[in-house]
């Protein structure tokens, strides 16, 4: 087996054993559940916003620490952080208790940047696409056992939902463990990425100006060698023009946006989707939450996969404008079809659906991003662009679920207004869709007059 093809095995490994979490599934019916002192309303307006809170307060800082101590570690302390997370959900029973394993939770997410970003740091360039897709594919095989195993427990009756955070505890250790296999890495990205000393070198035959590594040739004498800056300097000045050299791309500012947008909305309602299935008046004798994750898993999949055919570089950037705009409504009928209907099984669909079509949009934007992008800043990008997606979601999570804001909205109502978030924003897209194909056409009309004349 080739070295890359190890490596991207033993990072799949623990991806696969970090996802493997049935509680999830049953996570809100276990917290409003007869096991902890909090009511519905405090889950929803209380508990759950610390997390996107710590989400977001943390995301910079571990994108740094990550790169700064090449990955592996932090990849340890996320298992470590899991165990914790999901131990201390044993025991505790107070809302702070909850709020403190948020904080947590908020780390435990920040930190997945560390898996994604590992592989490239370990593996040639030409191998990106393929361990991007098998360490994508084990998340999603994880979180596709975890939905089966939750629901097959639940639905014969072999545990209680709280001790479903046992066999999660389980695989965190699992994972814990395995982390130490995976290779020490080198480099990294932005603090590790050059060690040799850079020389100024002024050409004998030229008399302009050079650079080199110091193994310069023997003929070159008057030489003056330049320090290389601080390892903290070179970072940050190599994130500045990462940073200006992505964002002055219209398309890359264009396809970020919307990524941004699509991943909070997509945050906010997989954060509360389980909220609203227990405030139904008549829940169902089995509650099928894990058959729900693993369709959804098993569904976007699937979609992400297709979205593979809608290959980066094939859209223009009308084209795709008017594609984020009928995906984005579509994805806005689909919440609507969770929240409006009285029938849950209903409201599962239109969960199902929404997940689908949101691997379909996040894999194409992803594509359209990458194929703008120099490869070195893909980690960059990204990690901004799911900064601004938390803005967003702590800016919603005030406004919406606070009860600071005194809109005093029950679940139902929240979710409209996330379907209608989505709604607008292809209404937007559409909008400039259409401004831009008008001034397409006066432009070519007026060069074909020009050129008459």
């Amino acid at each position: 087996m080739e070295s890359w093809l190890k490596v991207s095995c033993v990072l799949c490994i623990f991806g696969f054993l970090r996802e493997l979490r049935p509680s999830e599934p049953y996570h809100a019916e276990i917290l409003m559940g007869e096991w902890y002192h909090v009511t519905q309303d405090e889950v929803n307006r209380s508990v759950y916003p610390v997390g996107t809170y710590s989400y977001l307060a943390l995301l910079i800082f571990v994108f740094l620490i990550t790169d700064l101590l090449r990955y592996k570690p932090v990849i340890i302390a996320n298992a470590l952080t899991g165990i914790f997370i999901w131990g201390t959900l044993i025991w505790t029973t107070t809302l702070s208790g909850l709020q403190a394993v948020e904080v947590l939770y908020g780390f435990y997410q920040a930190a997945e940047v560390a898996y994604y970003s590992y592989i490239y740091a370990q593996v040639d360039k030409q191998y990106y696409p393929r361990v991007t897709s098998h360490t994508r594919a084990a998340m999603f095989v994880g979180k596709l056992v975890a939905g089966i195993l939750a629901q097959l427990v639940i639905g014969m009756d072999w545990m209680n939902y709280k001790q479903l955070f046992y066999i999660t505890v389980s695989s965190q250790v699992v994972a814990l463990l395995w982390a130490f296999f995976l290779p020490k890495v080198d480099k990294s990205l932005y603090f590790h990425n050059r060690t040799e000393t850079i020389k100024d070198v002024i050409s004998p035959d030229t008399g302009g100006l050079e650079k080199g590594p110091e193994h310069v040739k023997p003929e070159v004498t008057d030489a003056k060698v330049t320090p290389i800056p601080s390892k903290g300097v070179h970072a940050l000045q190599l994130l500045r023009s990462h940073f200006h050299s992505a964002y002055t791309n219209s398309l890359v500012v264009q396809w970020s946006l919307w990524y941004a947008m699509s991943l909070a909305g997509f945050l906010q309602v997989t954060t509360y989707m389980q909220v609203v299935w227990k405030s139904f008046e008549n829940e169902p004798t089995i509650i099928w939450n894990g058959a729900v994750d693993a369709a959804l898993t098993l569904l976007s999949a699937v979609f992400a996969l297709l979205a593979g055919y809608f290959h980066a570089g094939r859209l223009s950037s009308s084209t795709s404008m008017l594609s984020m705009a009928l995906l984005s409504i579509l994805e806005g009928g689909c919440v609507l079809l969770a929240c409006w209907t009285s029938n849950i099984y209903l409201s599962y669909l239109g969960y199902v659906l929404y997940g689908a079509l949101f691997a379909f949009t996040i894999t194409v934007a992803s594509s359209e991003l990458a194929s703008s992008l120099l490869e070195d800043s893909f980690a960059l990008v990204f990690g901004f662009n799911t900064f601004v997606a938390l803005i967003l979601q702590v800016i919603m999570t005030f406004v919406v679920v606070s009860e600071n804001a005194n809109l005093n909205l029950d679940v139902f109502q929240q979710f409209t207004v996330y379907a209608f978030y989505f709604i607008v924003i292809g209404v937007l897209y559409f909008v400039a869709f259409l401004l831009k194909y008008v001034l397409s056409c006066f432009t070519k009309s007026k060069q074909i007059i020009e050129e008459v004349n």
